[in-house]
């Protein structure tokens, strides 16, 4: 029993409450802007399934709370389901029987009449939603906190590696790479891992002088944060942590924002460069994480956080600055996903109305329902392929095949 009590809490807990936020803030995105532009909105639901708390507000939203908390959801009037995805079918039907009960006037107020701006606004401000959520974590930690700094002195250089073969020895600093400043190893880092036989100009510091080199990282094995090995991009090298290396920077408020914009873009233009490689089979599919995925790194988080705790007070914080960095990384994804052009999605909704505004009328009703067929196919696939990939380095199948051997 302790062992499931155990499990709970370091592995469904944190998930849960960091899916609950990400998914819960994006759904709120959609209801704010429907508010403001007068959408009648039936329902905001907080978790799935069957509500044990409900109630409705002046303006006639029901407010529900979900026995599964792994999201939420907004429901607009006239909507056939949650997600917003017209029934092509009944538009004309709903159309007749508002008119005829609330007048001409009315329609101005349902959502899938509604200018089609309106609809596009309201459709994109929910992955907004996200990214703002991303911005604001960012930005709140390192004006709490600054960001620790560790320059990225060259320790060791092993043999045979890219490092050695470019050039690089033990005491180098690397003060620029593709171009760009560099103030950290772990940007390094996040440069090299998915940059497998893509050759990168350095510029280090040598003795006092400035040294141009090129660096092609080769694929090997990288441990993550939470000790999991995965065949990504590396150089060959051990960086060195000096106390002279070492800072804090401190933010105002002005240039929190802006750092934490900054960080919110690097990931996005990380999964974009990452998408692009995996598309041109440079870059495995490995590293797409569904459900079980993310309630694993969770939960290691989790557990880390505890193992370097003193005591409650310290783990009560230490988890809580883990999980505000895990849940502003989360949001940007979900934020990204769901401007995927891919029906069924937000930014499906947006690839109709581009269609729509083009065009000066609506895609055909069958086009549209046979989108949203193969976009919901798309995605239950992509959510097959992530668990499928969360088994294998849960090493399930392996198990399975360890009962039967």
């Amino acid at each position: 029993m302790s062992g499931i009590v155990a499990y709970a809490a370091f592995y469904t807990l944190p998930f849960l409450l960091v899916v609950g936020v990400v998914v819960t803030v994006h759904e709120f995105g959609h209801f704010l802007a429907a508010k403001a532009l007068g959408t009648k909105i039936d329902q905001f639901s907080i978790g799935f399934g069957k509500a044990f708390a409900h109630w409705t507000d002046k303006s006639g939203v029901e407010w529900r709370l979900g026995w599964l908390p792994i999201g939420g959801f907004v429901r607009f009037a006239g909507d056939e389901n949650a997600g917003s995805v017209p029934d092509q079918d009944d538009l004309l039907a709903l159309r007749r029987d508002l008119v005829s009960r609330e007048g001409e006037a009315a329609l101005g107020r349902y959502y899938h009449f509604k200018p089609l701006w309106q609809r596009a606004v309201i459709s994109a401000a929910g992955p907004a939603a996200n990214f703002v959520l991303s911005i604001a974590v960012f930005a709140g930690m390192l004006m709490a906190l600054g960001e620790p700094i560790s320059a990225a002195r060259i320790g060791a250089v092993f043999p045979n590696t890219p490092a050695q073969r470019a050039g690089l020895l033990a005491n180098d600093l690397i003060v620029e790479a593709d171009g760009k400043p560099i103030r950290s190893f772990d940007t390094v880092k996040q440069l090299v891992i998915l940059r497998t036989g893509v050759p990168i100009s350095l510029v280090v510091e040598r003795a006092g002088h400035h040294v141009a080199l090129n660096v092609t990282p080769a694929r090997g094995d990288v441990t993550d944060a939470v000790g999991r090995k995965h065949r990504l991009g590396t150089i060959g090298v051990r960086f060195e942590s000096r106390p002279q290396d070492q800072r804090i920077l401190h933010f105002g408020p002005v240039e929190a924002l802006r750092a934490g914009t900054g960080k919110t873009l690097d990931v996005v233009q990380t999964t974009v460069f990452y998408i692009g490689r995996m598309i041109t089979g440079r870059e495995g599919a490995d590293q797409i994480s569904g459900p079980l995925g993310m309630a694993q790194i969770s939960g290691d988080l989790a557990k880390q956080s505890a193992a370097g705790s003193v005591n409650l007070a310290s783990f009560a914080l230490n988890s809580s600055l883990t999980m505000l960095m895990l849940v502003a990384n989360i949001s940007v994804g979900i934020g990204f996903l769901n401007l995927l052009p891919i029906p069924v999605l937000d930014g499906g909704h947006l690839l109709f109305y581009a269609y729509e505004a083009v065009a000066r009328r609506p895609l055909a009703a069958k086009v549209q329902a046979a989108g949203y067929r193969v976009g919901l196919a798309l995605v239950l696939g992509l959510m097959l392929f992530a668990t499928v990939n969360d088994l294998q380095r849960l090493r399930v199948f392996n198990f399975l095949g360890g009962l039967f051997s």
